[in-house]
């Protein structure tokens, strides 16, 4: 006798097999390749920064403020874009844009390809138009080159598309890693934008990759934590609140800034000019904004550190968010080439230096560096990416709780607020849907017994060829196919009218019985103790409707399940996020029973 459990012996937590470990080692090449990439494109930064403002061929840090351009800076913003709209032009179009999105694309919708046109051309480009003054971070484009490289590597190897998929968020993890020194807000980014899943195939090798950039770049000396901050604040109800305050606020923000730069798409999208010439207006807004506030422009790391400081006072922090906000917004939807993430921070961080006057007391910064989080996180819907960021960039692991207080409340503004985020709704304006939504299949938790017919209606071995096309046409026959069982109340096989066609046109006499028109057939079987996920597999490879299901200890006749079957399980999984009952009512039953005892 078979045993009952027989069926579930290859049944495990997790399907990854050892080929994990090929693909992690793998991993390890992919991010020595984007560390380099990722430190190449910071060099790159700073010499276009330093030939833009200061004509000098050199690697050196010199400050934007200290250009002798004077009003003549306006217009290198102008010139930088026009290099960026000819190099998309004629380059790669794939280079517009902040990266995120675009690595969202490949992954989803083709196959995890990036050419080697990417991985050169959009560091190159991202380092013009950021060392042209461009308000953005270097984040986005080296997520999009790590990628590139990730994904050029695996296509020179013989993978699956998940394995790609893995090797190129690998590479992307690698490079975000490299720029913040950010190894765990990397893996986090993975998981809550990039991978689509939540599997150990797809995490240990992202896991490897930005662990070996993380050592990599401590080798090479590179600074880490980039943003040492060492305040705190008690908790208390009060402290709470502000925490609560600051989510909201950044909620609120997150959603003015995604309106924003959809808004300035919209309106380029209206001109009567050719998309590449579109930075080129970006630029004039960026231009006339660094003569505003020259701290808009650029990276604008300096302007973190002096948040985290407590050296930004209100005035000066909102003419910092409004001026940044605008020449973000209107550079991004033109279409040049640069990241979200610093920016987000910059906005945020500004925003909490000018509510820090009416909230909670607490160290200096320590407000500025909670807006800065919870408006990453909200804007980008990855609350625990945020978290984890704020926390590796200033090695500061007591902001835990305050961080994600605040974090998970402007993730809460913004999902009840927005139906996308500022990466998902470029992918969506493209024409494609995108559920970040991870669940179990409920097909990996219900079993074959628990949706089966249990009551089969079935006909006999012996019933002929006539008598089988006979019944399948009466009136009152009910259901479109039947299975066939001996005296024995095996399954011999599976009837419908296709098959009686088939058997006639085949000149099967007409008494001919169903035993001996199956004898020899293979049966596809079903069992009570399977699982909706291998049932919908058999349903598909066998290219049928229904499955008889069978006792493992006999082989008797048991159930009959169908398609139809397995939709009921996705519908009641919807009824039980929809209808809602109160399980336990103290109130309603004790009225009834003193109802039940009240004299008529």
């Amino acid at each position: 006798m078979k045993s009952a459990h027989a069926g579930n012996g290859h049944l495990r937590d997790f399907t990854t097999d050892p080929r994990v470990l090929i693909i992690a080692a793998i991993a390890v090449v992919v991010a020595t390749a984007g560390l380099f990439a990722g430190i190449v494109l910071l060099k790159l930064i700073r010499l276009a920064t330093n030939i833009a403002y200061f004509g000098q061929f050199t690697l050196a840090e010199l400050r934007l403020e200290d250009t002798p351009l004077g009003l003549a800076a306006v217009i290198v913003p102008v010139i930088g874009a026009l290099i960026i709209g000819l190099m998309a032009r004629f380059g790669s179009e794939k280079i517009r844009g902040h990266g995120i999105p675009e690595a969202i694309e490949a992954i989803l919708l083709g196959r995890s390809r990036l050419d080697a046109k990417v991985a050169v051309l959009k560091p190159l480009s991202s380092a013009i138009s950021i060392g042209s003054g461009g308000p953005f971070g270097a984040e986005g484009p080296i997520i999009m080159t790590g990628g590139a490289i990730g994904s050029l590597i695996a296509q020179m190897l013989p993978v699956s598309d998940n394995e790609r998929k893995t090797l190129l968020v690998a590479g992307a993890a690698a490079g975000m890693t490299t720029v913040f020194g950010t190894p765990i807000a990397a893996i986090m980014l993975a998981v809550e934008l990039l991978l689509f899943e939540w599997t150990p195939r797809s995490f240990i090798p992202v896991a490897v990759a930005a662990i070996v950039a993380e050592v990599e770049r401590t080798l090479l000396h590179l600074p880490g934590p980039i943003f040492p901050f060492s305040g705190s604040m008690e908790a208390s109800v009060a402290g709470l609140g502000g925490w609560v305050l600051v989510g909201i606020a950044s909620g609120l923000l997150s959603g003015l800034l995604t309106q924003l730069v959809y808004a300035c798409e919209d309106a380029f999208q209206k001109l009567p000019i050719h998309w590449m010439w579109w930075p080129m207006i970006g630029g004039v807004v960026v231009g006339i904004g660094g003569l505003i506030e020259p701290q808009a422009l650029g990276v604008g790391y300096d302007n973190i550190a002096n948040m985290l400081d407590g050296r930004v006072v209100a005035a000066a922090a909102l003419t910092l968010l409004v001026v940044k906000a605008i020449i973000w917004s209107v550079a991004l939807g033109s279409g040049t080439s640069g990241g979200v993430l610093a920016p987000l921070l910059i906005m945020g961080g500004a925003m909490g230096a000018v509510l820090a006057g009416i909230l909670p007391e607490a160290t200096p910064g320590f407000w500025p560096l909670l807006a800065m989080a919870a408006t990453m996180g909200g804007t980008m819907r990855a609350p625990l990416t945020a978290t984890f960021f704020a926390v590796e960039l200033t090695g500061n692991t007591h902001l835990l709780v305050p961080l994600i207080a605040a974090c998970a409340t402007a993730h809460a503004v913004t999902v009840l607020l927005m139906k996308r985020s500022i990466l998902t709704e470029k992918v969506a304006r493209r024409g494609h849907h995108l559920v970040r939504e991870y669940r179990v299949d409920p097909f990996v938790l219900t079993r074959v017994r628990e949706v089966m017919t249990s009551k089969v209606e079935s006909v006999p071995a012996a019933m002929t060829l006539h008598g089988a096309a006979a019944f399948l046409t009466a009136p009152e026959t009910r259901h479109p196919s039947f299975p066939v069982i001996d005296e024995n109340g095996h399954v011999l096989g599976v009837i419908d009218p296709p098959a009686i066609l088939r058997w006639r046109r085949a000149g099967k006499h007409r008494k001919t019985t169903l035993g001996e028109l199956l004898a020899g057939s293979k049966v596809t079987l079903a069992y009570p103790d399977e699982y909706l996920e291998g049932l919908s597999d058999k349903l598909l490879t066998a290219n049928v409707s229904h499955l008889p299901v069978v006792s493992r200890e006999d082989d008797r006749l048991v159930g009959y399940v169908g398609w139809k079957d397995l939709m009921r399980v996705r519908s009641k999984k919807q009824a039980e996020e929809r209808d809602r009952s109160a399980l336990l009512s103290f109130g309603a039953r004790r009225k009834a029973q003193q109802s039940a005892s009240d004299p008529a």
